[in-house]
């Protein structure tokens, strides 16, 4: 009896010391830049490298809804530095500027002059005066001015 747990120890030891390693996120199909991630194209698999280091994605769940910035191949880990957030304004799109001083609020028809994802700041075309202003994007969709 003794003999049989410990042999049965001596298998499940090493098991477990793998397990500690964890998983990381590896594509199905090739993944293009600009394309969006999906549960579909995304496996997790066990790490079983114990010299793998990096900012690998370690779950689905944390790269889901991402787009890549550069192509992602079959099997092979994905970078966390790949990947950036969807734009919420897209570069000749119509949207919504809005400034804001104490409890006046002016707002005016504009478009981006270039991509941005929530809380960065691009520049954007007011259609009515022509002025071109800087502002921070919205989770809305709306450029949020800044004053000068």
């Amino acid at each position: 009896m003794a003999a049989a747990t410990i042999a049965l120890a001596g298998i499940i030891l090493p098991v477990n010391a793998d397990a500690g390693m964890g998983y990381a996120v590896v594509p199905t199909t090739i993944i293009y830049p600009g394309d969006t991630l999906s549960g579909s194209q995304l496996q997790e698999v066990e790490v079983t490298n114990p010299n793998l280091a990096g900012d690998y994605a370690k779950s689905i769940s944390q790269v889901e809804g991402l787009v890549s910035k550069r192509t992602l191949l079959p099997g092979r880990t994905i970078s966390v530095s790949a990947l950036r957030e969807p734009y919420t304004v897209t570069r000749g799109s119509s949207i919504r500027l809005v400034f804001s001083l104490g409890a006046m609020t002016i707002s005016a028809a504009g478009t981006p002059l270039e991509d941005g994802a929530t809380g960065q700041v691009v520049r954007a075309r007011n259609m009515d005066s022509g002025v071109i202003v800087s502002g921070t994007v919205l989770a809305d969709g709306t450029i949020h001015v800044r004053a000068k």
